[in-house]
């Protein structure tokens, strides 16, 4: 019967002790510029704003870029750079050089620091054979309010209890020759 019970506990250790899967996602990211007309472009801005205390750049933001003429290509040669600095205290500006998504140079990706929760200004320079254009917004930041995967392992703990508890007593009920209470 302790075989029984520790194996959904070692399962459920060694899910949450993972890693890779205790931080693969974050929540949505969502538009913050959809579609502008900036120059020869058309510009398309989602984040997924989390703030970090460790120094990992938590904030991440895809460009998306289509040519304002439907007629015409983005060409290869065109990159996108994305700015952020605090708008409600002093701090430094993070700057990145967005990378092609699975070589799509219509969309592009970042990952940037943000390093306290609040309002950031956002700043996205295109840069291409079509021309030089800027697009500002603002966001957010926030921290990702997932628990640590140590955590939902203690929470979890009291269900995989009962639930152990659960089998011990069907399996006792279907042994032949127990008796019978």
């Amino acid at each position: 019967m302790t075989r029984l019970v520790s194996i959904p506990l070692f399962a459920a250790a060694a899910v949450f002790s993972c890693e890779v899967l205790g931080h693969a996602h974050s929540g949505p990211p969502y538009p913050i510029v959809s579609n502008r007309i900036a120059g020869a472009y058309s510009i398309s801005i989602w984040s997924d704003p989390d703030t970090t205390d460790d120094g990992r750049p938590a904030g991440q933001f895809w460009v998306m870029l289509a040519a304002a003429d439907t007629a015409k290509a983005i060409p290869r040669r065109t990159q996108a750079s994305v700015a952020i600095h605090p708008l409600d205290r002093q701090g430094l500006t993070h700057t990145g050089q967005a990378k092609p998504v699975n070589g799509a140079v219509t969309n592009q990706f970042v990952a940037l620091l943000m390093d306290h929760e609040g309002p950031f200004g956002v700043r996205v320079a295109v840069d291409g054979p079509l021309g030089h254009v800027e697009v500002e917004s603002q966001v957010n930041a926030t921290y990702d309010l997932r628990p640590a995967p140590g955590l939902i392992a203690l929470y979890l703990f009291p269900f995989l209890a009962v639930g152990a508890l659960w089998v011990k007593v069907l399996l006792r009920r279907r042994r032949p020759g127990a008796p019978p209470r």
